[in-house]
């Protein structure tokens, strides 16, 4: 069995009781992980398009824009501004920075400049190897990024992404407010760079037999993600019902609605569960970008009636938390039905 690296997290170590008990019992339900009913490509819809002097062919991409947010909560974009270099050189900076030994990482404020409580691996409140994810990440608030002093290779490198990608979130909420019939400053206002986040994801070769979680089956907690990541794949969600492998494409952006969106929506646009699956031999790499707003924000349903009560930002998220906590997984929406849907 392969052992950790000194960059490695100490999964085994830290997990061993629960992998243990999953050898001993198998209390482990290898269908519900391992079982992917097919690999597809996503909606693919190029941006260059929203210049277009035809404004036909510019509200065509908005239509599929909208129509892939409520048939499949997650879409593709290319021609999204942001150069192969540029990728190439994230890339390179990634393995970098989690390439260092562990215990440099998890002072990631000495040594990377980042806030405290930046870097994160496996799952903390995990019961059973379901709640697993073999992955570590560092989660950085946008403001650690942009204009950091002094600059380094790592932290120019992502704020070119993050500016980019900053802006590509506001044109896609603002052309989904605007499907809903909604021409508002709503995003612009409350999701500003001092509330959204990036993250650097990892998730090392996983040498265990039985298919074990990079990340575990989950929705985010957003308005928008858009992910960047490299060509080893082991992206799923849920379509009709099954899991589908996402098929990686090196030009796109993946793009996926959150609980936010949705509930904001009515329900309209669609937040869909997925997870990372695991590779025995390959690590991947991405890097995902939250458009949030700030916790005082209040996120109401633009249509009556409404799916969702009223509630901030805040709310939710401590909701979130005190559910993984005690559950060891996150319930999200359904905790936040209005009345008359819990009727």
């Amino acid at each position: 069995m392969r052992m950790e690296s000194i960059s490695d997290p100490p999964f085994h170590e830290a997990y061993k009781i629960l992998f243990d008990k999953t050898r001993n019992d198998d209390g482990f339900d290898h269908k519900e992980v391992v079982v992917v009913a097919e690999e597809c490509e996503l909606p693919v819809i190029d941006l260059s398009r929203l210049g277009d002097s035809e404004e036909e062919a510019r509200e065509e991409c908005k239509r599929q824009i909208a129509r892939a947010s409520q048939e499949w909560g997650f879409f593709q974009v290319v021609k999204h501004g942001i150069s192969s270099d540029i990728f190439s050189r994230l890339r390179c900076e990634q393995e970098k920075v989690f390439k260092q030994p562990f215990e440099n990482k998890t002072k990631e404020d000495k040594f990377l400049n980042f806030s405290a409580g930046t870097y994160r691996w496996g799952t903390p409140t995990a019961t059973c190897i379901r709640q697993l994810s073999w992955s570590e990440a560092f989660h950085i608030p946008l403001t650690d990024i942009l204009g950091s002093t002094p600059p380094n290779s790592l932290s120019s490198t992502i704020e070119q992404f993050a500016t980019t990608v900053s802006s590509l979130a506001q044109t896609l909420a603002n052309i989904l407010a605007e499907k809903m019939g909604h021409k508002s400053t709503f995003f612009k206002e409350n999701c500003l760079p001092n509330t959204c986040y990036l993250r650097l994801n990892r998730y090392p070769p996983c040498p265990i037999s039985f298919g074990i979680h990079g990340l575990m089956p989950h929705t985010d907690s957003d308005f928008l993600t858009i992910l960047y990541q490299d060509q080893v794949g082991g992206l799923q969600l849920v379509k009709d019902s099954k899991w589908i492998a996402v098929k990686p494409n090196p030009d796109a952006l993946i793009v996926n609605i959150g609980d936010l969106f949705q509930a904001w929506s009515n329900g309209v646009y669609k937040s869909v569960e997925h997870r990372v699956m695991t590779n025995p031999k390959l690590e991947r790499f991405s890097m995902a970008y939250f458009f949030c707003p700030s916790n005082e924000t209040v996120i109401e349903s633009c249509k009556e009636p409404s799916v969702y009560r009223k509630f901030s930002f805040q709310e939710y998220r401590q909701q979130v938390r005190d559910d993984v906590q005690k559950l060891g997984t996150k319930i999200g929406l359904p905790r936040f039905l209005s009345t008359l849907d819990r009727a």
